[in-house]
């Protein structure tokens, strides 16, 4: 098979993976708070991440260079997860998406001031166009907005965030700090809450924490076996058939089944995000290339970014 279309599949396997991790933190999400789903499944899945740490043989400590860049990214990487655990817990699965995937329209709009990137116009009114989607969906007026929706926003916001600052100071900090600050911020944050939110777990509920762990860590290495084949412009679009998965998922194990906007406003979500990607592979039309930079979901503090462990393994 040529490299294109593999890379394609193993994107398309990784984000089947991934919408079947988020199945599982909405099933646990009707027992316990997002912290403690976080809190567990984090200490579950350190063991995995340390083992490839330990591959990391380049000199040097874990003092950041950037201190102040490194906290915030590390804040908001929990902040991330903890937002996009509880919207997932008490929102439509496909609706929870369409909101995620107005990340890119976000990373754009704040590569203006934090990278110095030009926007012309033709990706300005396709962020402007994304965002149009993104009301589509809610439909402010018509309904009663929800925490949930809320929290949805405010993940896609400090996950965009989260994208940019790692773009700002990636070529200054090592891997291994931009891979275990946010990591360490999320066990000590969600642990310090358990004593207000921990509800006692039976042992299969601790198991699919396990899971979590494992299929993030899955998910995680089929992107990079997908990056390391195919271009970016290839792989990074396979990220809106979770939207697929999310339907299927949503009416076999929660009844859910997207309305006619949810639909409409997703649909023009995707066309203006893939609008976005194939115009930062165009040469000279972006400097940064902040959203292709991106490479994968938003960071939780859970799991390490896509862009650093590559950046790592060709260290």
């Amino acid at each position: 098979m040529r490299p294109n279309p593999k890379g394609a599949l193993l994107a398309l396997a990784a984000f089947g993976v991934y919408a079947t991790h988020d199945v599982i933190i909405k099933f646990l999400g009707s027992d316990y708070s997002a912290f403690q789903i976080m809190f567990f499944s984090g200490l579950l899945g350190f063991p995995l991440i340390a083992l490839i740490l330990l591959g990391d043989r380049t000199d040097g400590n874990l003092v950041a260079r950037r201190p102040w860049w490194s906290a915030l990214r590390a804040l908001t990487a929990v902040s991330t997860g903890a937002a996009a655990f509880y919207a997932f817990s008490v929102l439509p699965l496909a609706q929870t998406y369409a909101i995620f995937f107005a990340m890119p329209l976000l990373i754009t709009l704040l590569a203006i001031p934090m990278l110095g990137e030009k926007v012309g116009a033709r990706r300005g009114a396709a962020v402007c166009v994304g965002l149009l989607g993104v009301l589509i969906v809610l439909r402010p007026g018509s309904g009663e907005l929800s925490w949930g929706h809320l929290a949805a926003l405010m993940a896609a916001l400090s996950g965009s965030l989260n994208s940019v600052i790692v773009r700002k100071i990636g070529a200054e900090e090592r891997s291994a700090v931009l891979l275990l600050y946010p990591m360490i911020a999320s066990f000590f944050i969600t642990g310090a809450t358990l004593p207000f939110v921990y509800v006692p777990m039976p042992v299969e509920h601790l198991a699919l924490m396990g899971v979590i762990a494992i299929f993030g860590l899955m998910g995680a290495q089929l992107t990079i076996a997908a990056y390391r084949i195919a271009p970016a412009v290839i792989v990074a679009p396979m990220q809106y058939s979770q939207i697929i998965w999310a339907a299927v998922y949503g009416a076999l194990f929660f009844n859910e089944f997207p309305d006619h906007w949810t639909v409409v406003g997703t649909a023009v979500i995707i066309c203006s995000g893939m609008y976005i990607v194939m115009r930062e592979g165009t040469p000279a039309v972006s400097k940064n290339s902040p959203v292709l930079a991106n490479k994968s979901r938003a960071e939780t503090g859970l799991m390490p970014r896509i862009s650093l462990l590559l950046r790592r393994r060709s260290d």
